[in-house]
């Protein structure tokens, strides 16, 4: 994420943003293993994390399943629903215990639309999400398997981030980190 739209990100405060909403709003806590919504579910509300950590994972039609991500406390998921995507993309799944707020697509745009400064931070995080895309997908494409772990290895510490890294690699389990491995691995024969 650039520093600016970290910055931005900094600002932006879960009970100022609740305030601003007229219902269509609900925090629900959901334990360790708990999924939140499933691939092919209706796409009918936006998700932001208060607490905890949230895996996304997709599966085929073959049925082979990849994780896309691991969100945290601050982030945002399932704003496809936003553009007209109808039904879910991915599964989401709490890897921790969470507590998440859940923001229907109605109050979502309204609030979007009234609200210029949770807009501008809006759009800040998706851009800054949508970088690391791109550059997920660079290193996909031209980087070996080894610098390819060594670069998940510290995003997943957070290196070279304001504050202290955290520790989030002993909250992956085994079967989580040997997936990210074995991506990489399937990579290298690509390359």
């Amino acid at each position: 994420m650039t520093p600016v739209a970290a910055k931005i990100l900094k600002k932006f405060d879960p009970k100022a943003f609740l305030s601003t909403i007229d219902g269509g709003r609900k925090i629900t806590a959901f334990p360790k293993k708990l999924t939140i919504f499933v691939q092919g579910d209706s796409a009918d509300a936006v998700f932001y994390i208060l607490k905890g950590k949230v895996k996304l994972t997709v599966v085929s039609k073959t049925g082979k399943e990849a994780t896309i991500g691991i969100l945290n406390e601050g982030d945002f998921f399932g704003e496809g629903c936003l553009r007209e995507q109808l039904l879910r993309m991915c599964s989401a799944t709490a890897m921790t215990d969470c507590s998440v707020m859940r923001i229907d697509k109605k109050s979502m745009r309204e609030v979007l639309h009234r609200e210029s400064a949770f807009s501008e931070m809006f759009v800040a995080y998706l851009l800054a999400r949508n970088i690391r895309y791109e550059e997920d997908l660079v290193d996909q494409l031209f980087n070996s398997s080894e610098k390819r772990l060594a670069r998940i290895l510290l995003l997943l510490a957070h290196f070279g981030k304001e504050g202290a890294p955290e520790t989030l690699i002993a909250n992956i389990s085994q079967e989580t980190l040997a997936e990210m491995i074995a991506r990489l691995a399937r990579g290298l024969a690509f390359s």
